[in-house]
């Protein structure tokens, strides 16, 4: 990839940090910082004077995440809209005959109050207040089977495919959708549960002593309604989590990213060449999206309480909404619960499985509508309403004007505008997903 990026004219600049950007009228000036130097206390001035270059382009992509220090300046003083703890490790144990399945989304217990499975198992009780989690699972084998090392007699080694395949590693993770409150529990709290609750996932009759844990991962995903976000300047552009494009739901990221990389690509051509780098200009590029919006009544209602002094709902609430919603979706084939599963959210397998899940279970979707809210429900309905117009606008419209946005009698800057229009109507209805 890097010779690739290379042989076209790029340049990979290693060993550098960003120290800051300034943005002028005709470009943007990026300040960088060798990693060898050490910005201490009163080594500030030295490191400004003898280690700082600058890099100057036409326009900035910002792919630096979430936690991205431009992001952080646009999104300062709004506390994320949601959250998603996440803990879980890579370790080996595993039977081998049965490691050989994935869960993406797979729940075992009902919701309950972070902390209650280590007290039940003789730890230390946390101070619970009355609030309950639902906790998911995900697990995957994490090893190729079919490589093994071997050594030959002058030392070096190579691989090699043998056998049928067969590995002990497994990676599992446990999550939780949550907002950002402040009496929320910590990963800490999670990782307790974790401990008690993944050997029974697994079915691991040896309990956790039967496994060898290679490496633990945890961390959290905040996630906000204002998504995709707005550029805030001139000649900057959010691209990825940075954007805050992926779905609440699943925070796959780089799936998002993969989505929308040939949709990126043409808006960032043509953004260069129409020199249309304004910021208004380049919100066109992370328009609004229904599909996206509408994604998170589903996030709110995979959350189980909302406070931390009142109970919360039904503990059985969440799980028979998933089973309602896939038995509906599982009979309805491919083309509707491969898109859910994909993150792409279309006007008519999302009101197919609505009716399925009506029909399957009428007398819970008061409850369900109890749980999201009066206000979050609202607002779907107008999300979902902007979905079945997005739908409409594309299968209708889209295709005369997309002529009128390749012809030669408009101008180039009028094209840019035009062309990021009907891709919002595109990936906004989903209608550039196919099977």
């Amino acid at each position: 990839m890097r010779q690739k990026l290379e042989s076209w004219g790029g340049h990979v600049y290693e060993g550098l940090n960003l120290a800051g950007v300034r943005v002028y009228s005709d470009g943007v000036l990026l300040h960088t910082a060798s990693q060898a130097a050490k910005p201490e206390a009163g080594a500030v001035q030295q490191l400004q004077e003898q280690d700082v270059s600058s890099i100057s382009t036409r326009l900035l992509l910002d792919c630096m995440g979430h936690a991205s220090p431009i992001v952080r300046q646009l999104r300062w003083g709004h506390k994320p809209d949601g959250v998603c703890l996440v803990v879980g490790g890579c370790a080996r144990g595993f039977d081998p005959v049965a490691n050989t399945t994935a869960d993406i989304i797979y729940t075992n217990t009902n919701m309950q109050p972070p902390g209650i499975a280590a007290a039940a198992a003789g730890g230390q009780p946390q101070q619970r207040k009355m609030q309950q989690l639902q906790y998911f699972w995900e697990a995957f084998p994490a090893a190729d089977g079919f490589v093994q090392q071997s050594r030959s007699s002058n030392g070096d080694s190579s691989s090699v495919r043998l056998g049928e395949w067969s590995s002990d590693a497994r990676t599992t993770y446990m999550f939780s959708y949550m907002d950002a409150q402040f009496w929320r529990p910590s990963l800490h709290q999670l990782f307790e549960d974790y401990w008690q609750l993944m050997p029974e996932y697994q079915q691991l009759s040896g309990g956790l002593d039967q496994l060898e844990f290679l490496r633990l991962l945890f961390g959290f995903f905040p996630t906000y309604k204002d998504s995709p976000l707005k550029p805030g300047f001139d000649r900057v552009l959010q691209i990825g989590d940075a954007s805050g494009i992926q779905s609440p739901l699943s925070f796959g990221g780089f799936g998002a990213l993969t989505r929308h990389l040939a949709r990126l690509t043409s808006a960032v051509h043509d953004a260069l060449s129409a020199d249309a780098l304004s910021a208004s200009d380049l919100a066109l590029v992370n328009s609004y999206n229904p599909g996206l919006s509408s994604a998170w009544m589903l996030q709110r209602a995979m959350v189980g309480s909302r406070s931390d002094s009142s109970p919360g709902p039904s503990p059985d609430l969440i799980n028979k909404m998933l089973a309602g919603n896939f038995a509906a979706m599982s009979g309805m084939g491919h083309q509707v619960l491969k898109p859910f599963l994909q993150d792409v959210i279309k006007i008519s397998p999302l009101l197919r499985t609505m009716a399925g899940q009506i029909i399957h279970d009428p007398g819970f979707v008061p409850q369900l509508m109890a749980h999201v809210g009066p206000v979050a429900l609202g607002e779907w309905m107008l999300h979902v309403a902007s979905l079945g117009t997005y739908s409409a606008l594309n299968a209708t419209v889209a295709a005369p004007l997309k002529l009128l946005a390749n012809s030669k009698s408009i101008s180039d800057k009028l094209k840019y505008k035009l062309r990021r229009v009907l891709e919002a109507w595109e990936f906004g209805s989903g209608a550039d997903y196919t099977l």
